[in-house]
C-alpha cells in the first residue's frame, strides 16, 4: 500500500511539470528502455562470439601444436631436445604450452603445471583457459619416455583478454545509452518546444484580452493543419462572435441612455408646469373647507416632486454614461457640505444628526452635482437607519484630497451588498429600511454619488463592520 501511495503522489507531482518537460522526459525514457534492450541484446551477442573466437583459436592452436609435436616424433626429433626447446615456452605473447601424460605429470625434465589433461574440451584453471590434444607419436624418443604411455599437449592463455574486451563492449554500449538518452531528451524538448509555440502564442493573446477586456483581437493562426491550428481557429471564431454579440449590447445600451435622456429631459418642461400648478392650487386651497380636496392636491405635489426629482436623476446619470459633465469651477465643497447638511435637518425623522465641517475646502467640480452627492449620502443614512440613530458628516482635507465622510450606528449594510451598493436601481432590504416598505427612494441614490465621484475624478467606498455603515469620497483638491 505505501509503494502504491508513493506512485500516485510521484505521478501527481509529474502532473505539475511544464508539458514540455513532460513531453521530453517521456521520449528520454523510452528511448533508454529501447537503448538498454538494444544493448543487451547485442552484448549478449557478441559476448558469446567472442567466447566462441576465442575457444575455437584456443582448440586449433592446441590442435596445430599437437600436430607439430607429433612431427617431430615422426622425424626422430626427440621432444625436449634443443630443437624443440621454444615450444615450451610461450608461443606468444600471452600463450604458454606443456607435454604431459595422461596423469598429468612430465616426460623428463618438460615443465608442468596445468595438471591432468582433457582432450577435447576447456578446462578453466585459475586464470587460464586450458586446451589440451594427444600427441600421437614414437614416445621412445622422449628423454625417460616410455612407448607405452601417451603424450598431450596442453595449450593454455588467459582468460582475461577475452573479459577485457567485453568490458570495453559494454562501456561502449553503455556510454551509447547514456548519450542516446540525453540525444532523445533533447529531441523530445526541441520537438516541445516547437509543438507548444502556437499554444504559447494563443496563452499570450488570450492573456492580453484578459488584460485589456478586449475581444476584437484576432487569435493567431498557425501555419500548419492541425488539431493546434483548429482550436485556434475555433478560439477565433468565438471570440468574434463574442465581438459581435458586445458590440450589440453596446448599441442597444446607448439607445436606451439616448431614450431615457430624452425622455427624461422631455419631461422636465411639462413636470416644471404641473409642479408650479400644483402649488398654485394647493395655496388657493389653504383656506379651504374640503379637507378631501386638499388632501388630494397633497398627494399629487408629492407625487409630482418624486417625479420631478426621478427625472432629474436619470437625466444625470446619462449625462454621466455620455461623458457629459456640467460645468466646473472651483468651489468650497464645506459650504456644499454645510447647505446639504442644513436642508436634512428639518426631515430627521428621530436620527441624531452631527457634523465635523473644516472650513474652506476648495475642489474643482460643479456645485450641483456635488450638492447632490452630499445630499444622496446623508439621506441614504437617514432612510435606511431607524429612528434615534446616530448619524455624523465629516469633511476634513487628507493631503492633496478631500475627504467627505458619512457614518452612522445603525444596523449596516445587509450581508453581500457591499460589492453592488452602488448599482442601479439596488435597494436595501435590511429591518430598518424603510424605502422598499412604503415605496419611497429609486435605487439610484448612490449611482448618482458614484456618478458624480466619477465624474470628478475621485473614489468613493462603503464599508460595514457588523454595526454601522461607511461611506467615504476621496475628490482632488481644487490646485492652488
Amino acid at each position: 500500500m505505501n509503494g502504491l501511495a508513493s506512485l500516485k503522489r510521484l505521478y501527481a507531482r509529474s502532473r505539475r511539470l511544464p508539458v514540455r518537460l513532460r513531453i521530453a522526459i517521456v521520449s528520454a525514457t523510452l528511448t533508454a528502455v529501447i537503448l538498454v534492450g538494444f544493448a543487451a541484446v547485442v552484448g549478449r551477442l557478441v559476448s558469446d562470439r567472442l567466447e566462441a573466437d576465442f575457444d575455437d583459436d584456443l582448440q586449433a592452436r592446441a590442435t596445430n601444436l599437437a600436430n607439430s609435436a607429433a612431427n617431430d616424433l615422426s622425424a626422430g626429433r626427440a621432444i625436449g631436445s634443443s630443437s624443440m626447446s621454444s615450444m615450451t615456452t610461450a608461443l606468444s605473447s600471452d600463450g604458454q604450452v606443456r607435454i604431459v601424460y595422461a596423469d598429468g605429470s612430465a616426460p623428463g625434465s618438460l615443465p608442468t603445471g596445468f595438471g591432468a589433461p582433457d582432450p577435447g574440451t576447456i578446462s578453466r584453471i585459475g586464470i587460464y583457459d586450458v586446451a589440451a590434444r594427444e600427441v600421437l607419436g614414437d614416445n621412445s624418443l622422449i628423454e625417460s619416455g616410455s612407448p607405452t604411455e601417451r603424450l598431450y599437449l596442453q595449450y593454455a592463455r588467459p582468460h582475461a583478454a577475452v573479459g577485457d574486451t567485453i568490458g570495453r563492449m559494454y562501456l561502449f554500449l553503455g556510454g551509447g545509452v547514456l548519450v542516446g538518452t540525453l540525444l532523445a531528451g533533447l529531441a523530445g524538448m526541441a520537438v516541445a518546444n516547437r509543438a507548444m509555440r502556437p499554444i504559447a502564442a494563443l496563452t499570450a493573446t488570450a492573456g492580453d484580452i484578459a488584460t485589456t477586456r478586449d475581444p476584437s483581437q484576432r487569435i493567431p493562426q498557425p501555419e500548419s493543419d492541425d488539431e493546434v491550428a483548429e482550436l485556434a481557429r475555433t478560439l477565433d471564431q468565438m471570440l468574434r462572435e463574442l465581438d459581435a454579440a458586445r458590440t450589440e449590447t453596446d448599441e442597444t445600451i446607448k439607445r436606451q441612455r439616448e431614450f431615457v435622456a430624452d425622455a427624461s429631459h422631455e419631461l422636465r418642461t411639462p413636470l416644471t408646469s404641473i409642479l408650479a400648478n400644483l402649488e398654485l392650487l394647493d395655496h388657493a386651497l389653504a383656506d379651504g373647507v374640503d379637507e378631501d380636496e386638499r388632501a388630494a392636491v397633497g398627494s399629487a405635489l408629492r407625487s409630482s416632486k418624486r417625479m420631478n426629482r426621478l427625472v432629474g436623476d436619470l437625466l444625470l446619470l446619462a449625462r454621466a454614461d455620455a461623458g457629459r459633465v456640467g460645468l466646473q469651477a472651483d468651489c468650497d465643497l464645506a459650504q456644499i457640505a454645510q447647505e446639504a447638511y442644513q436642508e436634512v435637518s428639518p426631515v430627521l425623522a428621530g436620527h441624531a444628526l452631527s457634523s465635523d465641517i473644516e472650513s474652506r475646502v476648495l475642489v474643482h467640480g460643479n456645485p450641483d452635482e456635488l450638492h447632490r452627492m452630499v445630499l444622496n449620502l446623508l439621506e441614504n443614512a437617514i432612510r435606511h437607519t431607524p429612528p434615534g440613530t446616530g448619524i455624523r458628516l465629516e469633511l476634513q482635507r487628507r493631503g492633496e484630497s478631500a475627504q467627505l465622510v458619512v457614518d452612522d450606528d445603525g444596523p449596516g449594510l445587509p450581508r453581500g451588498m457591499e460589492s453592488q451598493i452602488f448599482d442601479r436601481f439596488v435597494r436595501g432590504a435590511g429591518p430598518a429600511d424603510r424605502t422598499t416598505r412604503n415605496g419611497d427612494g429609486s435605487g439610484l441614490g448612490l449611482s448618482i454619488v458614484r456618478a458624480v465621484v466619477l465624474a470628478h475624478d475621485g473614489e468613493v467606498s462603503a464599508d460595514s463592520a457588523g454595526t454601522g455603515s461607511r461611506f467615504v469620497v476621496d475628490l482632488p483638491l481644487a490646485e492652488a
